[in-house]
């Protein structure tokens, strides 16, 4: 670890050598660096993600929505490698031009409509189904306060502790002091919402939940940034994991976390999703035993 002070200079300049695990696709410019269309599948939707807790969102919501009786919510799911850069393709950029999964295409209306930002897609298809989401009146509005919450809330969990504590090239005290102390504060906040509700929003589980659990609920059930959970003294926010565990074992929140998935038990992945058979049929386990 480097003793030496930093003094920003006058005018910042991008060093491609700053170091750190995503230091190839990170840069300071946005638009395409390459050529690169969109597969497509047969179906009203088209997903372009990655198993990422903001793609895992997405994922459930479709699983929700079918499990539920929404025909017309099936989808394909492409995977997007954002290690290996596909999210500047010409063809997501043209999707999302944020270049940051998930990025949906809704083909079921008369012209294309494109989705980004993970709680857009989240609402946008609440709407279209009539479903996880209050029609009108305070209980709508609660569920969107906690959505937005999430939105606002999560950079510093994932881009700022995550970040500072899991995969940043140093570690360095006060960053990971900073951002450990505004996440067990975040985790607070949910802790006493969920001590006196079953669902984040309350009695309902709706897309507030469906947004807050990949963070939140995984990270207290130890699944993300290594010893974070310990780290953090995960287990002493007792309603959170109890709201954590039982939206894990619902069963269309565990095919989501299957779809677009690359890490972890071949078992529990399934790179790409075309069909509710694919989670009999495609997972990595089994493509792997065929070849």
């Amino acid at each position: 670890m480097s003793d030496t002070p930093y003094t920003p200079p006058k005018v910042w300049k991008w060093e491609q050598a700053n170091g750190g695990e995503f230091a190839a696709i990170n840069r300071p410019i946005a638009g395409a660096t390459h050529d690169k269309e969109l597969p497509a599948g047969k179906h009203p939707f088209q997903l372009y993600s990655l198993a990422t807790p903001n793609g895992v969102k997405v994922t459930v919501m479709f699983e929700e929505l079918l499990a539920a009786g929404h025909a017309g919510a099936e989808y394909d799911a492409w995977l997007i490698r954002i290690g290996d850069g596909d999210q500047f393709g010409s063809g997501f950029v043209g999707v999302n031009p944020n270049s940051k999964i998930p990025a949906l295409l809704d083909n079921s209306g008369a012209e294309p409509v494109r989705v980004f930002e993970s709680g857009s897609i989240l609402l946008h298809l609440a709407e279209k189904f009539g479903a996880f989401l209050p029609k009108a009146g305070a209980d709508r509005t609660e569920t969107l306060n906690w959505l937005f919450w999430q939105m606002g809330s999560a950079p510093y969990l994932g881009g700022g502790f995550g970040h500072f504590y899991a995969y940043a090239p140093e570690k360095f005290q006060y960053p990971i002091d900073r951002f450990t102390m505004e996440t067990k504060r975040q985790l607070d906040v949910l802790d006493r919402q969920l001590a006196e509700h079953e669902f984040a929003a309350g009695s309902e589980y709706t897309i507030a939940d469906i947004a807050i659990w990949p963070w939140y609920g995984q990270l207290v059930l130890g699944r993300t940034y290594g010893d974070a959970a310990e780290f953090l003294d995960a287990g002493s926010y007792k309603n959170v994991v109890r709201w954590a565990k039982a939206i894990d074992a619902r069963p269309a929140v565990q095919r989501g976390r299957m779809v677009n998935r690359t890490s972890g038990d071949p078992s529990t992945q399934l790179h790409e999703r075309h069909d509710a058979s694919d989670f009999e049929t495609r997972t990595q386990d089994k493509l792997e035993a065929a070849e």
